[in-house]
């Protein structure tokens, strides 16, 4: 006899945003079931950990202290002060102009905190195990989705069922339930792929975030506690795929020297202190956020270059809605008028950031000396502006 159960919302994946929409919802009285394919890995030298970072800017930490999370999170993370970003476009890699952006013209809090994602599965997970109304099924995953107007049921790996008044669809770019309600999305290849890893350096961080921009994308230092008692950066690197392809297999001693050079040497010279990982780089939004029973969050309803923070942040912004509207009307979870006001809420805004974000990531990857130059006279151009200058900074925080 196959085992059903029975829960509110049952949430597919079990990555940083999966386990924030667990946390946040059974922190607000309901039962979650959360299901994912992978196990967690939460050791940061052990085989498969994820060393990309998240920087949560200040809209998040509302939702992560509802979720009872930020007081787990808060000693681990680095604060964001300052977002410098540098154009480094000119006949050799070295800055051209140097624009900052501080937090204090806008508030008395920094812009965010910047934490390592295999830690925050591990803080994540020890909320999750510490309260009665979640079940976590890590390391299994969803595989049918059925749904009528007043519940969806799901059929598991393990040959088990859940029949649930909400499935949030947290299971990636590939999400199988938006497949299986068969939602479709619009995506862009660059030709571009990230590689993220950590690195120590001579010259303190200071709490800034610094974007160098050159050609084939940005390069991003985010500020990370000290290693080994050395100061430490979180660094995402974007290039054209063949170059990134060729930066991920060189040898060590080639790659620090190739990376301190791109690094403009602003913080000495780099020293790898991880191992190295590579993303492809795409845009993906869905034609929809919601089917029947259905609410698609995180990268399942977008993806976006890892560029000034977005992605998490755009993802917390979903749960931010759809916890809302599920507290002020608990009878009404996983209606289709929840759904659609949900919709309503979030798609203009996900489009906009999308766009954005996607003509940001193609003016850092111009190559020839005449568009480089323009994008240095651009940036110089906004900064000038202190209305516009402000208006970015607030936009960047994830405000409108």
């Amino acid at each position: 006899m196959t085992a059903t159960s029975q829960t509110d919302i049952l949430i597919s994946g079990g990555g940083i945003a999966g386990l924030t929409a667990a946390a946040a919802f059974a922190s607000a009285g309901f039962s979650v079931q959360c299901v994912d394919p992978a196990p967690p890995i939460t050791e940061r030298d052990a085989a498969g950990s994820d060393l990309r970072t998240t920087a949560f800017l200040q809209p998040a930490r509302a939702l992560l202290d509802e979720a009872g999370l930020w007081e787990r999170l808060a000693p681990h993370a680095a604060p964001l002060q300052i977002m410098r970003i540098v154009d480094a476009g000119g006949e050799v890699p070295e800055p051209r102009t140097v624009k900052d952006f501080n937090a204090t013209d806008i508030s008395d809090l920094p812009f965010g905190w910047n934490l390592p994602n295999w830690l925050l599965r591990r803080e994540m997970l020890a909320r999750l195990q510490e309260m009665d109304n979640v079940d976590l099924r890590l390391g299994t995953a969803t595989t049918t989705l059925f749904t009528r107007t007043d519940e969806a049921r799901v059929t598991l790996t393990d040959g088990s069922r859940t029949t649930a008044r909400l499935v949030i669809a947290a299971d990636g770019r590939n999400s199988p339930m938006r497949e299986a309600a068969g939602i479709k999305v619009h995506t862009t290849r660059y030709g571009q792929k990230a590689l993220a890893f950590a690195v120590t350096h001579p010259i303190p961080h200071e709490n800034v975030s610094t974007e160098i921009h050159r050609s084939g994308g940005p390069f991003t230092l985010v500020p990370l506690p000290d290693y080994q008692g050395k100061p430490s950066s979180a660094l995402v690197w974007m290039e054209r795929g063949p170059r990134a392809e060729e930066l991920f297999n060189m040898d060590v001693a080639d790659f620090e020297r190739e990376m301190t050079e791109r690094s403009c040497s602003l913080f000495g010279p780099l020293t790898l202190a991880s191992r190295r990982t590579i993303w492809p780089i795409i845009s993906q939004s869905a034609e929809s956020l919601y089917g029947e029973r259905l609410a698609l969050v995180a990268e399942a309803a977008h993806v976006v270059p890892p560029i000034g923070a977005q992605g998490l942040n755009m993802s917390l912004g979903d749960m931010r809605i759809l916890l809302d509207l599920a507290k002020a009307s608990p009878a009404e979870l996983g209606s289709r008028q929840m759904l659609e006001t949900y919709h309503r809420k979030r798609f203009t805004e996900v489009k906009l950031r999308v766009k954005g974000i996607d003509m940001l990531n193609r003016a850092s990857m111009v190559e020839t000396p005449a568009l480089r130059d323009a994008r240095a006279m651009g940036l110089n151009a906004l900064y000038s502006l202190a209305p516009v200058r402000k208006t970015l900074m607030q936009m960047g925080l994830g405000a409108r």
